[in-house]
């Protein structure tokens, strides 16, 4: 349209080529999959455990980065299970690109010190580098904000401090203010102004008006009251060695009164006093276990007076309380209830748990029947050895 001439299309050119006619390098492949999960080589290596190095060599294809070549090959499976890829594809992808063969246990190379790196992962080791997060330095973490906050905070402080210590002050603080008329004591004590010898006995109350007190009075004054009560000697010794007819209005004459005197007797302690129970004693129960059993004993109020586990042959006296305590048992068939010589129970059949059993003889022998010793063997081979000691 132009009047221009067009170049003939040459039938030597060759085709486009679209996307699947490259060759994709396992390394293009990785980063490709990591930046679409948005994964940095620290995030991998927090969650992988695995050293950023060594991902940025698998990635490269670089076994040189790697201190043990036999532990290559977890490395490059456990990264292409991150990044959900076929694993034993990227193994062979790695091997084939960089050209590397596993070495077995015994090989020299599985055990071999560290090749030296390659000059491309020098960077790698740098604390600069591009994917190391940057520590921000301490006058970047601090907010202007803070600071606003910090310096208000300090104020409002320092004003409530010397607010308080004002306060303090004006509290502590005492004014003398000056009056022109002279106090009434210094005004009646003022003849103590006076010279010494000027001063004589009996001023001060001539002054107000009042005669002195005489001596006579001073005397009555400080004199002792005479007692309302009389006074009591003590006498050593007990009442019961106190003569009459020496004592008293019934004394008599030393002359009519024998010189005779009687040794007291000896007092001997009063014997004690026993007590005579008039009441029958009550029966003596006991809890008998032919085989291992857990009991616990509670009395009327609640409070646990015994709990364990009972062995086969082992016996416990039920205290004699006010009100029968309660039982309550597992394995209540090997429990049975010793009372005065007679055996009775079992507290249940079988291995059930039985509660609030009152432990009295009366419930017990109404509520229990004596027991079987023939058909219990337990109990019967406990009572044969008792028999035989």
């Amino acid at each position: 349209m132009t009047g221009r001439k067009q170049p003939p299309i040459s039938q030597d050119h060759p085709a486009l080529r679209g996307f699947d006619a490259f060759d994709l390098r396992l390394g293009d492949v990785m980063r490709g999959e990591r930046a679409t999960i948005g994964k940095s080589l620290i995030d991998v290596q927090r969650e992988l455990k695995i050293k950023a190095t060594y991902i940025a060599a698998i990635e490269n294809a670089d076994p040189s980065a790697f201190d043990t070549p036999g532990f290559i090959a977890g490395y490059v499976r456990s990264y292409a299970r991150y990044l959900e890829l076929d694993p034993e594809w990227a193994w062979q992808s790695f091997c084939r690109e960089a050209g590397f063969e596993q070495p077995h246990g015994l090989s020299a190379s599985a055990s071999a010190p560290k090749p030296q790196r390659s000059k491309g992962l020098d960077s790698l080791g740098d604390p600069n580098a591009a994917f190391v997060p940057r520590t921000e330095s301490f006058l970047e973490q601090i907010e202007l904000r803070a600071l606003g906050s910090l310096s208000v905070l300090l104020l409002l402080v320092g004003a409530v401090g010397y607010g308080a210590w004002a306060v303090l002050q004006e509290v502590q603080r005492v004014d003398l203010a000056p009056v022109d008329q002279t106090p009434g004591v210094v005004a009646e004590l003022s003849e103590l102004s006076q010279a010494p010898d000027q001063i004589r006995p009996g001023m001060a109350f001539e002054s107000a008006g009042v005669t002195s007190p005489s001596v006579d009075a001073l005397d009555r004054l400080y004199r002792p009251r005479a007692l309302d009560v009389p006074v009591l000697e003590p006498r050593d010794g007990p009442i019961s060695a106190v003569e009459p007819g020496s004592v008293g209005a019934l004394a008599e004459s030393a002359v009519d009164r024998p010189v005779m005197r009687a040794a007291p007797e000896p007092v001997s302690a009063p014997e004690p006093v026993v007590p005579q129970v008039l009441a029958d004693a009550a029966p003596q129960l006991n809890i008998l276990a032919v085989r291992p059993a857990w009991v616990r004993i509670s009395s009327a109020d609640g409070t646990v007076l015994h709990e364990k586990i009972l062995e086969p042959g082992e016996r416990w006296v039920v205290p004699a309380t006010e009100q029968p305590p309660v039982l309550r048992a597992g394995n209540s068939g090997a429990i049975y209830f010793e009372i005065n010589g007679q055996t009775y129970g079992p507290a249940a059949p079988g291995s059930q748990v039985v509660r609030d059993v009152a432990l009295s003889s009366q419930a017990l022998t109404e509520s229990y029947a004596l027991a079987d010793i023939e058909a219990d063997q337990a109990l019967a081979d406990i009572y044969v050895a008792e028999a035989s000691q």
